[in-house]
């Protein structure tokens, strides 16, 4: 199973020079089975620049996992350039919680006057489908889900296959709960022993103190998290807006000390446009 970052930031993409090292595209993750199947998580800016490279292997199937309907996981929809291809044939995937249908949602991204294109003149063969607690068989992979504890609610992912286990929890606050979601408890419980975990790392502490209930998570709760959870690799994800380089680079500094003072093994960065692993 390979993962790969097509984008990483959260709530808008940003542009210049102290965004370089980590990116400014909004979340999108690309999860590629063993038997080649793909799934991608978010519909971000990021999802662009993976249109573009699969505009060339022109995959048989694609199936996109959304997490939530708040626009930086939606917003590059409608310039994945498969959609507008006769031979693609893609599955679509919400979360149940949506306080909408999953096509209705996807459609407001392809409205006038805000879009030339609507949903329903696109060439793609797409299939709408709402996500559930049940496993979900892509090819060689198993796809589970959680409720995500955010404002308008979301979902988590985690994809195993061949043993291996890659958990995706972006905008989820661990210290508060908020309607549909569970308890810090619950997602330690999910991410057990995974490979792999990226998990929401929007605040600071001291940012925190003014957007308690936003529905993210300060870094060190996650990096608590993932150390209580036994995983092995930590990926800090959803970077703020206004996070440079160089402040990204400062809270994977602070993990690092904490994770050696405590003796641990866990391996913690921060998830960058272009970041791949092989599980």
């Amino acid at each position: 199973m390979l993962v790969r970052c097509w984008g990483s930031r959260g709530s808008i993409s940003v542009s210049g020079k102290e965004y370089l090292k980590y990116g400014g595209d909004t979340t999108c993750i690309e999860v590629v089975g063993s038997s080649g199947d793909i799934i991608i998580l978010d519909a971000g800016t990021g999802i662009r620049r993976l249109g573009n490279k699969l505009m060339n292997k022109k995959p048989p199937e694609i199936n996109i996992f959304f997490t939530h309907s708040h626009w930086d996981h939606l917003s590059g929809f409608p310039f994945f350039k498969p959609l507008y291809m006769g031979h693609s044939h893609i599955h679509i995937r919400g979360p149940r919680t949506t306080q909408d249908s999953i096509m209705k949602i996807v459609s407001h991204t392809m409205t006038p006057p805000y879009f030339p294109v609507e949903l329903e003149d696109i060439h793609a063969d797409i299939e709408f489908l709402t996500t559930t607690q049940d496993t979900i068989e892509i090819g060689s992979m198993q796809v589970t889900t959680i409720p995500l504890s955010h404002t308008n609610k979301g979902v988590g992912y985690r994809i195993e296959e061949d043993g291996k286990a890659f958990v995706f929890l972006t905008d989820n606050e661990l210290t508060h709960k908020h309607p549909d979601g569970l308890e810090r408890s619950d997602y330690v419980k999910f991410s057990k022993d995974a490979d792999l975990l990226f998990h929401d790392a929007e605040y600071s502490p001291m940012e925190y103190e003014h957007t308690r209930g936003w529905g993210h998570s300060v870094f060190l709760d996650a990096l608590d998290m993932a150390l209580e959870a036994g995983v092995k690799e930590l990926g800090l994800f959803h970077h703020n807006q206004d996070r440079t380089d160089q402040a990204i680079d400062a809270m994977v500094d602070d993990c690092n000390l904490i994770i050696k003072d405590k003796g641990s093994d866990l391996i913690c960065s921060a998830v960058a446009t272009g970041t791949e692993r092989e599980l």
